[in-house]
This record gives C-alpha cells, sequence and structure tokens, in this order.
C-alpha cells in the first residue's frame, strides 16, 4: 500500500529552469497555494526532490 501525501505549492514558477516547471506540471501543481494529494510512491519522491525549495508536504 501506499501513502497519500498532501502536496501544496508555495513559491512562484515564473524564472525557474524549465525542467522544474515541467516537473511541477506533472505533479498536477502550477499555481501558488495550490494542493494536491498523491499517492506517494519512488518515481513521485524523485519529482519531489528536484522541486523541493518550492512545496511544502504533510503526511
Amino acid at each position: 500500500m501506499y501513502k497519500i501525501i498532501t502536496i501544496k505549492q508555495i513559491r512562484s514558477s515564473i524564472g525557474i529552469k524549465p525542467t522544474h516547471k515541467a516537473t511541477l506540471v506533472s505533479l498536477g501543481l502550477g499555481r501558488i497555494n495550490k494542493v494536491v494529494k498523491i499517492r506517494n510512491t519512488k518515481s513521485i519522491n524523485g519529482m519531489i526532490k528536484l522541486i523541493y525549495y518550492m512545496i511544502n508536504i504533510q503526511d
């Protein structure tokens, strides 16, 4: 079973690398204060590590 985690975007995507912006979009984010609930898998963990400075994670 995978845990469900809540991810909230806390920083704007203006002026960041295109790969980081693509990662935000693939997670379902794109606006400040947007919240998504997603299953915690290895691929999601890799995305989170890439854009850790733009998001908050809650279990």
